[in-house]
């Protein structure tokens, strides 16, 4: 019996500190979203067809069917999603439900919060850092990455994110820029401290980014190595929120554009939300 005691009270322990850590996790989470929404506070500006002049072309048709002229410009987006992520191969996919929502504030940082059955946590950048934390039942860590490589790779993903959902933080100036890749792609390149990334922005004949690719630091491979390697997908059904027209249907993934292709990410989006979107 005494031993029986011994280990329960060790299990009460280690229970306590594990809803301990995942609790502290919250509140990390909760303090990075309120830094980014107060981010809002930078431009009240409103787009103006002037502000694209020069651009290459397709560039040009992409901010002219994303942003209505005279909508304020929103550099920091809420987006409520829902949809399938696949946990597993190309072979192999395990796609499970989610729900998600991301604040987007390019190119300062994001978060992406995530639940899926017992799994939820959050993935995220801010300048200098970056992190992956997932719980299942919010009790047992299961997925913990830090460190260079995974801050490198998480600001490829707000770069690609900002294309998709964040037209106004593209705009020319301060470490934005456009280059011309053909008659229906431009390719945007974004720097923010030592962090650099280009994406190419596919767009149809009214403008829609229907189509995205950039080459991401990323260690989703068999070998497990960060390398650089296509990542990307496919946007559609694009609706109208306060004066910005965005894709509402987003299927992505690793190896975009070759035979490896895996389109872990099927999303809907339910709602897009710009805390900072307020004219003067």
């Amino acid at each position: 019996m005494l031993s029986l005691g011994y280990f329960l009270t060790a299990l009460a322990v280690l229970l306590a500190t594990l809803a301990g850590w995942r609790q502290w996790d919250r509140r990390r989470e909760e303090a990075v979203w309120r830094r980014l929404i107060a981010l809002h506070a930078g431009t009240r500006q409103v787009f103006q067809a002037a502000m694209v002049d020069g651009l290459p072309e397709p560039a040009q048709r992409y901010f002219h069917y994303t942003i209505k002229v005279g909508t304020p410009l929103a550099t920091v987006v809420d987006v409520d999603m829902a949809g399938d992520i696949g946990l597993g191969t190309q072979d192999a996919p395990k796609y499970r439900p989610l729900q998600a929502r991301q604040i987007l504030a390019s190119p300062h940082g994001f978060m992406w919060s995530m639940t899926s059955g017992a799994i939820s946590g959050s993935d995220g950048a801010l300048p200098g850092k970056s992190w992956t934390r997932f719980w299942l039942w919010n009790l047992i860590p299961v997925a913990r990455a830090t460190g260079p490589d995974h801050l490198r790779s998480s600001f490829g993903r707000l770069v690609a994110d900002a294309v998709l959902w964040a037209p106004a933080s593209l705009l020319p100036g301060n470490g934005v820029s456009w280059e011309a890749l053909g008659d229906d792609c431009a390719r945007v390149n974004v720097r923010h401290g030592l962090l650099e990334q280009a994406v190419d922005v596919h767009v149809n004949a009214e403008g829609a980014p229907v189509r995205v690719l950039f080459q991401r630091w990323s260690d989703a491979n068999p070998q497990r190595h960060y390398q650089l390697q296509p990542c990307g997908g496919e946007l559609s059904e694009f609706r109208e929120f306060a004066g910005y027209r965005l894709p509402t249907c987003v299927i992505a993934g690793n190896h975009y554009g070759t035979a490896a292709y895996f389109p872990f990410f099927k999303v809907r989006v339910r709602a897009i939300r710009f805390p900072d979107a307020t004219p003067t």
